[in-house]
């Protein structure tokens, strides 16, 4: 794999924390990276005083089983907690319940303050921590559920079908970005067709995409670019799933990692830009649009050697003739092989000598890999 495997693509990060992080990562990596926030720097501000109320409110009666659903949100409401002098108390009540988590964010936050979960799903959705409590009898159990950034009043409301008192608790709520300017010039950018992927590290973060698409008038023509081209990248199947009710496909890594979600980029980008990827005498050899690189680094071609790579490109490695390769030098080129020598000499030039062959009295190739 070479040092830069995203030169020439343009990613927009959407992320505020860690954004630095994942912007060094795909910076170092050859990406031209568009950052704009769609979340708040510290999006995830707690109301004291009804998050007060509401842990009163769960240490008032026993609770049959919780629902712990992110690692940050637990570790805010214990801490909380201990500032109010009950978080000994709040961790006995929830310690007597039977206790499930989201996933192992949330799971190392339980096990951090002594709660021990007793099942978690492999998939990290909320949605199968619902599905396994579906097929139980829930009538009169006392279920409270942690809440993320967004509300959980329908999964709340499901469970109450099924019987089940339900109690929500509210530990933060996400805000958008303070300037917004950004996210508006990354969607133009997106439906202008100048951005090849975006990432998503939250779901709150799509949202605030759609609803900023939305203002401007143009979510219509976003999911429509991220239905074609542009490459929705998200840390996760979480934060995929925010993406499913616009009918957008979306890729995510098998580990919920950013460089996890960064090395995923590295293969898909490539192979989706509709360009030329090869490895030509030990270098790797990318054409997407007009902007040839090597190794990563851009190369600049004047017409004539420009048609020259193009010709050999069509079949990498076939010998192609000097009369083909005159023929496929621009109008106004001398029409000889002259012309045809010297513009491989300038080819040669600028990708190196190695990668061209002289094939005698045939004509020459690229030297790709076999």
């Amino acid at each position: 794999m070479p040092d830069r495997p995203l030169a020439g693509f343009r990613v927009g990060v959407t992320a505020a924390r860690r954004a630095d992080e994942q912007i060094a990562l795909l910076e170092r990596r050859g990406a031209e990276v568009v950052h704009a926030p769609a979340l708040s720097v510290d999006p995830n501000r707690i109301d004291e005083e009804a998050l007060q109320a509401a842990t009163r409110a769960v240490l008032d009666r026993p609770v049959d089983i919780f629902l712990a659903t992110t690692g940050i949100g637990m570790k805010s409401w214990l801490t909380a907690a201990e500032r109010w002098g009950v978080m000994d108390e709040l961790v006995e009540h929830l310690g007597k319940a039977e206790i499930l988590a989201r996933g192992p964010k949330s799971v190392g936050a339980l096990r951090r303050f002594g709660l021990r979960e007793l099942w978690a799903p492999e998939s990290e959705e909320f949605e199968d921590v619902l599905a396994h409590l579906r097929g139980r009898d829930l009538a009169g159990q006392r279920i409270v559920v942690q809440e993320h950034g967004q509300s959980l009043s329908m999964a709340a409301h499901a469970l109450r079908r099924l019987g089940a008192e339900v109690t929500t608790v509210a530990i933060y709520r996400v805000h958008a970005a303070e300037d917004l300017e950004p996210m508006f010039g990354l969607v133009e950018s997106v439906v202008g067709g100048r951005i090849d992927a975006v990432t998503f590290t939250a779901a709150p973060a799509i949202n605030a995409m759609m609803e900023a698409a939305a203002t401007a008038g143009h979510r219509d023509d976003l999911i429509s670019a991220f239905q074609a081209d542009v490459i929705a990248s998200c840390v996760g199947p979480v934060t995929a799933a925010a993406f499913e009710m616009w009918g957008v496909p979306s890729i995510y890594p098998e580990r919920s990692r950013l460089a996890a979600m960064v090395k995923q980029l590295e293969t898909e980008l490539p192979s989706r830009a509709g360009g030329t990827s090869l490895e030509v005498a030990g270098h790797l050899l990318l054409l997407h649009g007009e902007d040839v690189l090597l190794d990563g680094a851009p190369v600049k071609l004047s017409p004539a050697p420009y048609a020259v790579l193009q010709a050999l490109l069509v079949n990498p490695g076939t010998v192609v003739s000097r009369r083909d390769l005159l023929t496929a030098l621009p109008s106004g080129t001398a029409g000889s092989e002259h012309a045809v020598e010297m513009a491989v000499a300038r080819l040669r030039a600028a990708i190196g000598t190695r990668c061209v062959q002289t094939v005698v009295k045939r004509g020459y190739r690229l030297a790709v890999s076999s």
